[in-house]
């Protein structure tokens, strides 16, 4: 079965699915979830995000930034605080693809401690392959299930990212970049589009020496020519310094998820997501087009654009 494939007991599973996770069921929310990232489920799931309404719109904040800048562990002290204003959040963690199973490493989950009773908090880890930008398959989908099934706020967590990784900026309301004291980051990211991009920069571990000076450092650069204003916030999770004021601009940054030029740019994300894809399902033809090249000598300019125009003209 191809992707525009499904089938009309496909398509009523789903929608069982979608109508009991808009109703609080944790497990049909689940199963959702997975089936989103599997292609011959992705036209019916867009059909259905596309004619219901949302409860209400979700505020999508993602917390980003350099491997070890403790993006975990700040959201875990981040969700009690959002539940104690009364809101249900729901966390979208971007984890490093194992090459052995193929699913996400859950080791930094154990820092994000969730009280089981607790129906208000959801937590769900996705598995992210090498040159996503830090960012699962399918994000946009599964965030648009979360909103669907009531979430107030949505956090997404990227994978470990570098300078350029601003994909994630397309697909949520707010961006928050966190750089850990005297690590180095605060120079490379003066190079940066994410720090341009990033709505709120951080820096984390402030209990430690250098988190002052860091944030200096950071306040010289967004004051250069060109940067918009920015506040800088020095947070630190072993004191619980900071949060609460992170989590209170947070909720103050305007919904820009759905402007017209982020909704233009998720398209083209989604438009190489369905490429990639396609080519994945057409492995003979990529060997096919490789054959090609070598007897016609093509260079590798040649030979993708050769497998680009005969996918579209073999689909």
């Amino acid at each position: 079965m191809s992707a525009r494939d499904v089938t009309p007991d496909e398509s009523s599973e789903l929608q069982g699915l979608w109508q009991a996770a808009k109703q609080g069921d944790r497990r049909a929310l689940a199963r959702l979830l997975t089936l989103a990232g599997q292609s011959e489920h992705k036209p019916t799931l867009y059909r259905l995000l596309a004619h219901s309404s949302p409860p209400r719109s979700s505020l999508v904040s993602a917390i980003t930034g350099s491997p070890g800048a403790g993006k975990s562990s700040l959201i875990g002290k981040m969700l009690p605080l959002i539940r104690q204003q009364g809101h249900t959040v729901a966390v979208l963690a971007c984890d490093p693809r194992s090459p052995l199973t193929g699913g996400a490493l859950l080791g930094d989950r154990i820092r994000m401690p969730v009280t089981v009773e607790d129906q208000g908090i959801y937590i769900r880890s996705l598995a992210t392959p090498p040159g996503r930008q830090g960012i699962a398959e399918s994000l946009d989908i599964r965030v648009g299930i979360l909103e669907h099934s009531g979430f107030d706020w949505i956090l997404v967590e990227t994978v470990g990212v570098g300078q350029g990784d601003v994909a994630v900026r397309d697909l949520v309301d707010c961006v928050v970049l966190l750089i850990p004291p005297e690590s180095g980051d605060e120079i490379q990211w003066e190079k940066a589009g994410l720090l341009e991009l990033a709505d709120l920069v951080v820096v984390s571990k402030g209990d430690m020496p250098g988190a002052t000076r860091t944030a200096a450092q950071l306040q010289q650069t967004l004051n250069l020519p060109g940067f918009p204003p920015k506040q800088i916030l020095v947070v630190s999770v072993a004191r619980n310094l900071g949060i609460a004021e992170l989590v209170k601009q947070l909720h103050e940054q305007p919904r820009r998820r759905h402007a017209p030029e982020r909704r233009g740019q998720r398209l083209l994300l989604l438009a190489q997501e369905i490429l990639a894809e396609r080519f994945a399902e057409r492995k003979d033809l990529v060997q096919g087009v490789l054959a090609e090249a070598r007897r016609q000598g093509w260079d590798d300019w040649q030979a993708a654009n050769e497998l680009v125009h005969w996918l579209m003209t073999h689909e």
